[in-house]
């Protein structure tokens, strides 16, 4: 009897946080990424992300957000995705996912380097990873770079590897134009509370100024399960329990990296 009352409870949390995200999404004027107040133009933005699957799995709400907005947002994979074999299928399904997406393929990019190869324990040099970046930034005209923080939500080596290296481009070549944030990870609670995220995350938004934290709520989280599912080589149990339950499907955090 306890049990169905802790569960009717629960369920009942996640549905008025459901909503409480869909209403924000409909409802919230503030335009965010201002500067001193204004709102700013169009961006060329560059998502840097480690392999095919993180954009859907964990910056749907971002990318929604911006295209939406009509930003350009540049897609770069730095890698194939080829642990197991499957990396030319993953790369195809990345393209596949941007569409559901409305990113155009144009503006999605994956490299298959051979010493940028998709697994833990798979050592990625944070120099040829800022000079992958810079090149995109170069050749897209990028005024703002998107990524994983340091712990890369999931803690994978590639993640945190691509972090360090668009911290050390920043660092060697300070842009004076370029905004670079990163996406917050969180603890394994908040992580996995699905909607019910939106409460803690929006009370934390609420001590930040917007020019160094930016929250925004999935606009169509149906979207996040859309582009997920055309990751079909990945589209296993435990991903779609993942994206039902994962907080990334519903709102991002972005932290503005000094």
């Amino acid at each position: 009897m306890v049990w169905i009352l802790v569960t009717g409870c629960l369920l009942f949390v996640w549905i008025i946080s459901l909503c409480k995200v869909l209403l924000v999404a409909r409802m919230c004027k503030r335009n965010s990424f201002k500067k001193n107040g204004k709102a700013l133009r169009k961006r060329n933005i560059l998502m840097v992300i480690a392999h095919p699957d993180d954009e859907s799995m964990f910056f749907t709400p971002t990318i929604n957000y911006l295209t939406s907005r009509g930003h350009y947002i540049h897609i770069f994979s730095l890698s194939i995705g080829n642990a197991d074999s499957k990396g030319n299928i993953r790369k195809q399904e990345l393209f596949q996912a941007c569409a559901t997406l409305k990113v155009p393929m144009q503006q999605v990019k994956v490299v298959d380097h051979r010493d940028l190869q998709d697994g833990f324990g798979k050592v990625w040099n944070h120099n040829l990873l800022a000079n992958l970046v810079k090149e995109e930034i170069t050749n897209h005209n990028i005024d703002m770079i998107i990524t994983f923080d340091n712990y890369g939500v999931s803690g994978h080596c590639n993640h945190r590897d691509v972090h360090y290296g668009v911290c050390k481009l920043l660092y060697d070549i300070p842009y004076r134009d370029i905004e670079a944030w990163e996406l917050v990870s969180t603890n394994i609670l908040r992580k996995y509370s699905g909607p019910i995220d939106v409460w803690l995350s929006m009370f934390v938004a609420m001590l930040h100024s917007n020019e160094t934290i930016q929250f925004l709520v999935n606009e169509d989280p149906c979207r996040s399960f859309l582009a997920m599912a055309q990751h079909s080589s990945q589209w296993v149990w435990f991903r779609k329990c993942f994206v039902v339950m994962s907080s990334y499907t519903y709102m991002n955090t972005l932290r503005k990296i000094k």
